[in-house]
């Protein structure tokens, strides 16, 4: 748990978060949206990883990023970021990529809870 909140005290952490928020983006893609160096980029992405909430896979030679469905604390930061004044344009604009890439976001509403697992 300690990983998790070292994790979401920086504010590019939290916008990554939110960007990976309806769809999966490379390294290259996320860099774009910030001016931070890429080495800085990509140690941000792996305290992400570490702490369980982004997950990265090889798609033909590129890594694609992607939040961790299953974590309950990337539920409660979709929901935070769904009234946050920064994080919710952000989320909009991550919908936007989805979209235009073909993809189907999926439509979480961040005020109801998850269908409990089945033991």
């Amino acid at each position: 748990m300690e990983k998790v909140f070292a994790a979401l005290a920086s504010t590019p952490r939290r916008r990554i978060l939110a960007y990976l928020s309806a769809t999966s983006m490379t390294a290259g893609d996320i860099a774009e949206r910030f001016e931070i160096s890429k080495p800085s980029l990509s140690k941000h992405l792996s305290v992400l990883e570490n702490a369980g909430l982004v997950k990265r896979e090889r798609k033909g030679q590129f890594i694609h990023y992607s939040l961790v469905p299953e974590n309950l604390t990337n539920t409660l930061h979709g929901f935070a970021q769904s009234i946050c004044p920064v994080g919710g344009p952000i989320v909009k604009e991550s919908k936007q990529i989805a979209e235009a890439r073909g993809e189907v976001a999926p439509e979480a509403d961040p005020k109801k809870a998850p269908p409990p697992e089945s033991v």
